[in-house]
């Protein structure tokens, strides 16, 4: 079967493995999407904290059932989606419902190899059917999932005014989720490109790009109050350490990204704002059904999200370019 290997940092590679056995338990899927997401550049330029290589990248997967256990409730030829988080099961996050921070969590595409393969193996409880939905929309199902959690973990309401720092992806899924929750959001991003075209996808009015006059620009959105819910997902330590400024007294900061580096910030700031302090990690099933339900619903809009589409086979080409024109990048999704 044809997959791409991340042999080292900048070195991706198309070539074949032996087919992939099925397991007992497990569902055997043909990849048909493959999204692209900050994670799989991190780990092409070698700033993914929790990897090592080679690796195989992919884990915002859609594809069909090849095969399954007999009574499995999945049909053969079914669409699915994967949640790629795969938990122990026993540890003290599985046994208090939080499969999404297990101790020993495997993620597909970091702990272990993911779908840039032309099938997979993977427990059946990880395998999500998406009914109504196109593979494209099946692959946008992970990611979105990550705004969600981060959303729900941050508990918005619609009396919350929120900004998210970072117009990424995941920075995009936040506040669309934070919008859905009635919440009065403001977007904010160093580049002007892709902050634009965020905006545009959203139908977002509030943003604006870091830079000279964005300190003033934040206090006309709060009334100098600061905001109730901050969201970093930006992947840079200094951004994540001048969000602290941002919250207001009683307010939450939820970190949906993942740095290396260690974070510092001043403790009298933080204290008397009696600020929370929240980590958002990946994403539950509840948060992939509800995603699920909303894109067939037709409340994400799921066509403006997608900016670029590829054959997998081209990726070692794709992934520099797509690096150099982060501007114009929102989601990427390669096909087989």
């Amino acid at each position: 079967m044809k997959t791409l290997v991340c042999e080292k940092p900048f070195s991706l590679q198309l070539g074949q493995r032996p087919r992939i056995e099925r397991k007992a338990g497990e569902a055997l899927i043909r990849i048909m999407r493959v999204g692209l997401c900050g994670t799989d550049f991190h780990i092409f330029s070698g700033n993914q904290p929790f990897l090592s290589y080679p690796r195989v990248m992919g884990h915002e997967l859609a594809g069909e059932v090849v095969e399954a256990d007999a009574g499995s409730a999945l049909a053969v030829g079914e669409l699915v989606t994967i949640n790629p988080y795969l938990p122990c099961g026993h540890c003290i996050a599985c046994r208090k419902a939080k499969p999404n921070a297990c101790v020993n969590i495997r993620v597909m595409g970091v702990h272990i190899d993911g779908g840039m393969t032309e099938f997979v193996s993977v427990p059946e409880k990880a395998v999500v059917p998406v009914p109504g939905l196109t593979p494209d929309q099946a692959a946008m199902v992970e990611f979105l999932s990550i705004g969600a959690h981060a959303v729900r973990r941050g508990q918005v309401t619609g009396e919350d005014r929120v900004l998210v720092v970072g117009a990424g992806p995941i920075g995009v899924a936040t506040a669309l989720f934070a919008m859905l929750a009635g919440a009065e959001v403001s977007l904010i991003d160093t580049n002007a490109e892709r902050l634009r075209y965020a905006g545009q996808a959203i139908a977002l009015e509030h943003t604006a790009v870091v830079g000279e006059g964005l300190e003033a620009w934040l206090k006309t959105r709060t009334d100098g109050e600061g905001f109730d819910a901050v969201f970093d997902a930006t992947g840079s330590a200094r951004a994540i350490e001048q969000g602290f400024g941002y919250v207001a007294h009683g307010g939450r900061y939820i970190l949906v990204s993942v740095v290396k580096d260690t974070i510092s910030f001043a403790d009298p700031e933080f204290h008397k704002r009696e600020m929370t302090l929240v980590g958002s990690r990946n994403a539950t099933r509840h948060d992939f059904q509800m995603v699920i339900d909303l894109i067939r619903d037709g409340a994400i809009p799921t066509t403006a999200l997608q900016t670029h589409a590829f054959a997998l086979e081209d990726l070692p080409r794709v992934v520099p370019e797509l690096m150099a024109d982060q501007g114009r990048v929102l989601k990427a999704i390669g096909s087989f």
